[in-house]
């Protein structure tokens, strides 16, 4: 990792009463510091927060060789990291915690404010770094095999990514699309042919389920569609914590213009 970026924009400027001064850019190398709050004569900070709820120290970034860390100052104010790229995550860093790691690649660190609004900046951290696996077969026996093997090709991974789509559009925190919803997402698709069936669909979601990601059966309740939901859960669960199912693997379905002009047409 060769350093970050931290953006601190002016008020209005893509964050919620940022601060009143110009836009500050700030390149910061492994192992050095920024630190960020109100700031005064004799505690000086690389970017201000003017609001009256901000610190004069409020907290301090430090880059590491690898990711970066985040201190909070305050003794009674948590801090927010989000991810504004992600499906809602985000990081609560504990009044006093000191270098929290942040696992994102772009992050916004947020502070609360007695207005009912925020202030917030921007960190812009380089690309992580994978492992090549073809450096990692060694020579100790059997390799090691991958714990859920899918084909982001297959129509199943086209069914999972339709159920987790409201999840990761974060539109619905709680619903899992139904079968005949399922349906009527991937019509039209042409992987698809216009021949997918609710049948189908839950083929492949019990194909998912028992054979893919092995998950456990939901216990007996008397109620099969309350078994299915809880199966559909779980699957959209773990594909969203491991990342097997991610924002951009929604360019697969088809677009919604496409799918409303559809419902139009046949009336559904």
């Amino acid at each position: 990792m060769s350093g970050i970026t931290v953006h601190l924009p002016r008020s209005g400027g893509g964050a919620e009463g940022t601060h009143c001064g110009d836009p500050v850019t700030l390149r910061l190398l492994p192992g050095e510091v920024a630190r960020f709050g109100r700031g005064s004569a004799t505690t000086p900070v690389e970017l201000r927060l003017d609001d009256e709820a901000v610190s004069r120290l409020a907290g301090e970034i430090r880059v590491t060789d690898d990711h970066w860390q985040l201190t909070n100052h305050s003794v009674t104010q948590s801090y927010l990291v989000e991810n504004p790229e992600g499906a809602g995550e985000y990081v609560r860093v504990s009044p006093r915690r000191a270098g929290a790691p942040i696992p994102f690649e772009f992050s916004r660190v947020v502070l609360p404010t007695r207005r009912g609004t925020t202030v917030a900046f921007q960190v812009f951290a380089s690309d992580h770094v994978y492992l090549d696996p073809d450096s990692m077969t060694g020579h100790w026996g059997s390799r090691t095999v991958t714990a859920y093997s899918l084909d982001e090709t297959a129509l199943y991974f086209l069914v999972l990514v339709a159920l987790c789509e409201p999840r990761l559009r974060d539109e619905s925190p709680v619903a899992v699309p139904t079968t005949p919803q399922i349906v009527e997402r991937l019509r039209g698709h042409a992987a698809c042919g216009g021949t997918l069936t609710a049948r189908a669909v839950s083929s492949h979601i019990d194909y998912l389920a028992e054979e893919k990601v092995r998950i456990s059966a939901p216990a007996e309740n008397g109620s099969g569609g309350a078994r299915r939901n809880g199966k559909r859960e779980a699957l959209v669960g773990i594909a969203l914590r491991f990342g097997l199912v991610r924002e951009e693997h929604l360019v697969l379905l088809p677009s919604r213009t496409t799918t409303r002009v559809l419902d139009l047409r046949t009336g559904r």
